[in-house]
């Protein structure tokens, strides 16, 4: 069945929910999505119920919309609410997974060249401490992860495959399910880094087949600052010892002995930005009311629409890789550096990011790149805004 995409009421009803809209032209989604109403005054209330209620209490009256983040996020994803944990953010979610795999020296680890900054850190981190090793895959003629050789790299050493879905730094949509065929065949642990695809298309993970996901909520989700999750499976659970834990992860039996909850909340830590995971399950919630396949479907059109665009324009250059694109769009301009170009946008009102090889050492500079301009849409943006920003571009200073 094909899935339309949102409808132009929807799209008006999307920007009357985003107070921060109106002359400025948000690509910057791929940072953070622009707060929507719903999800500032459930933060908001929640906070004013702290300076009146008391932390504490004012946490034990909103015990069920606290609640409400698990089981919207487990709908959001495809997964069971008690295999879902709120952590401060996607890096250190994907960490508590990462670090919680008891590596022994002489595991392999397989990536590809997308991987994010923090978790190839991670990775060398990891190989200093333990003496593990990196298989760094080849992207295919595509711009993807080449599955041909991903399957080739799995041996008998190999302990996790580790893929980043959407690159920070591209407009490419890795093959997860792929990946996750391989992983499963094999028998290896497969953790996907959601941070730039939750609320960007839709995900499943029973399709996907990952054993582990993070994502944050600021980005697509359009979710507060300060939260993210963790998706960890019950088929591997207690294969994961959480790298820290304290009285939400653990309850202390006796004067020598713990045991860990028996669930992912055993990822968590008590004390928390109780707001945020209000407006976290807000943010979630208003997603799935709008249908995770018809916002991703506007998300990669509008993508799709604006690459068109810009490459009729001269001394562009456009540098997404991949099979498959999304709504993020990088590109350089001859004779203006990315930096250069972002402030003469911003000028404008116009938000974009810049991409840097110091957070894509294994892939930009592969590709002889620096540095690239990063305009990442949302469903609530348009086609006139697409419009405008491609004029600006056009202008010189």
């Amino acid at each position: 069945m094909i899935v339309p995409s949102l409808s132009q009421y929807d799209v008006a009803v999307l920007r009357e929910d985003t107070p921060g809209l109106g002359e400025l032209i948000h690509f910057n989604n791929a940072g953070t999505g622009l707060a929507l109403r719903p999800v500032l005054d459930a933060v908001i209330g929640h906070l004013e119920a702290e300076a009146s209620l008391g932390g504490y209490e004012a946490a034990a009256k909103a015990k069920a919309s606290l609640d409400t983040f698990y089981s919207a996020l487990a709908a959001l994803i495809g997964s069971k609410p008690h295999e879902i944990a709120y952590i401060e953010n996607a890096t250190r979610a994907w960490d508590m997974a990462f670090y919680g795999i008891d590596f022994r020296e002489g595991d392999r680890i397989v990536t590809g060249r997308a991987e994010y900054v923090s978790n190839y850190v991670a990775f060398l981190q990891m190989k200093k401490r333990k003496g593990i090793e990196i298989d760094v895959v080849e992207d295919d003629s595509d711009g993807q992860i080449d599955l041909k050789a991903l399957r080739n790299a799995v041996t008998g050493k190999t302990r996790l495959i580790a893929l980043t879905h959407i690159p920070t730094f591209s407009g490419l949509i890795n093959p997860a399910e792929d990946v996750g065929e391989i992983a499963r065949s094999r028998k290896v642990l497969y953790l996907l880094d959601a941070c730039q695809s939750a609320g960007h298309i839709p995900l499943n993970v029973n399709s996907i087949g990952c054993d582990m996901l993070s994502g944050t909520g600021r980005k697509y989700l359009r979710g507060p600052r300060g939260t993210g999750f963790l998706y960890v499976s019950d088929r591997i659970l207690d294969q994961l010892d959480p790298p820290f834990v304290d009285l939400q992860s653990a309850n202390w039996l006796n004067d020598n002995t713990y045991e860990l909850v028996p669930h992912a909340q055993r990822f968590e830590t008590w004390e928390r930005y109780v707001a945020g995971q209000i407006g976290l399950g807000v943010a979630v919630t208003y997603a799935i009311g709008f249908g995770m396949e018809r916002i991703g479907n506007r998300i990669c059109a509008l993508g799709a629409q604006l690459r068109s665009e810009l490459s009729a324009l001269p001394d562009l250059t456009l540098h997404d890789k991949g099979a498959r694109k999304g709504g993020i769009v990088t590109f350089t301009i001859a004779g203006e550096t990315p930096i250069q170009t972002q402030q003469r946008l911003s000028s404008m009102g116009i938000n974009v990011s810049v991409s840097t090889a110091t957070s894509a050492q294994i892939d930009l500079p592969h590709r002889g790149l620096d540095a690239v301009v990063r305009a990442s849409q949302h469903a609530f943006n348009t086609d006139d805004e697409i419009e405008r920003f491609v004029k600006a571009l056009g202008k010189s200073e």
